[in-house]
């Protein structure tokens, strides 16, 4: 595994692999990784001839009050994992390469609509920080493929929409959640739980479920229902964001003949701001 961080010789080996005909699949992180990151990765080996990964902790992504000092920077560690699964390229570029004019002065990406919605009205302008930082990454490595978790489905959603709208010359494949063996998705931000706060945070992820089995059994009283949810959540000391159903393809709330839909929640346990969605198939 070669570990490159300047954009020069990232875009030389580039082009020797497009000359050979190489298929190129990208797994951008920020590092700090988990089974999630590397199942990824896994997926991105089974379709492609090269895999990149990048580690960039995007300090346009974070908010004024956000953990971008405190968020885990495990480089070696992350080294040695993508190193035993055989990834091609680690791209680790700097924040002074990748904003060389400063944050203040950066061209941006925006997708709207999407980007206001739900985390995004929780995090003002977390999603431009996403959608410039993707999309800069995709100028630099140019993948035919790149692999992203479902765990951030509204954030998959901004990158597919932006990939389209900028009519980019690429697929993105969105990969299910990886969980704990208790049900909690897992997340680099996970180790900030204490041992109690751990105990109690897979009840979000069960109140997520019993609400996808009413809806699939035939309850269609979604506000009441998601309701109960949240109290069951400030019950058992969670501080709720939201916890919303939504269109699965628009992120909108649906309308009575969708029958595709996503539940997303987000809440504070302690310090800890954790986010979940399941995705449910109603019948028609």
């Amino acid at each position: 595994m070669q570990q490159i961080s300047d954009i020069t010789p990232l875009r030389e080996i580039r082009r020797k692999w497009q000359i050979q005909g190489k298929t190129i699949a990208f797994v951008p992180t920020m590092g700090n990784l988990h089974d999630g990151h590397l199942n990824l990765v896994r997926q991105a080996k089974s379709k492609a001839d090269i895999v990149v990964v990048s580690i960039f902790v995007n300090p346009l992504q974070f908010g004024p009050d956000e953990d971008l000092e405190a968020y885990p920077r495990t480089l070696e560690q992350d080294k040695a994992a993508l190193q035993a699964l055989g990834v091609d390229v680690l791209f680790t570029p700097h924040a002074s390469a990748i904003y060389s004019r400063g944050l203040e002065k950066q061209t941006f990406v925006e997708v709207p609509g999407l980007s206001y919605m739900i985390c995004g009205a929780s995090r003002p302008g977390h999603f431009r920080g996403v959608a410039t930082i993707v999309c800069k990454l995709f100028n630099m490595v140019q993948p035919n493929m790149a692999f992203f978790g479902e765990k951030d489905f509204q954030q998959l959603q901004v990158i597919k929409a932006m990939v389209t709208d900028l009519s980019m010359n690429l697929t993105i494949y969105g990969v299910p959640t990886m969980r704990e063996s208790d049900g909690l998705a897992m997340s680099s931000r996970n180790h900030y739980l204490t041992a109690k706060e751990r105990e109690k945070a897979p009840i979000m992820y069960a109140r997520l479920c019993e609400l996808k089995q009413k809806m699939e059994s035939g309850r269609r009283d979604f506000s009441l229902m998601v309701d109960q949810v949240k109290r069951d959540l400030d019950e058992a000391g969670l501080k709720v964001d939201y916890v919303e159903v939504r269109s699965i393809d628009t992120l909108l709330s649906p309308g009575h003949e969708e029958t595709e839909l996503v539940i997303l929640a987000a809440a504070f346990l302690g310090k800890t701001r954790l986010i979940d969605n399941i995705q449910v198939s109603l019948k028609a």
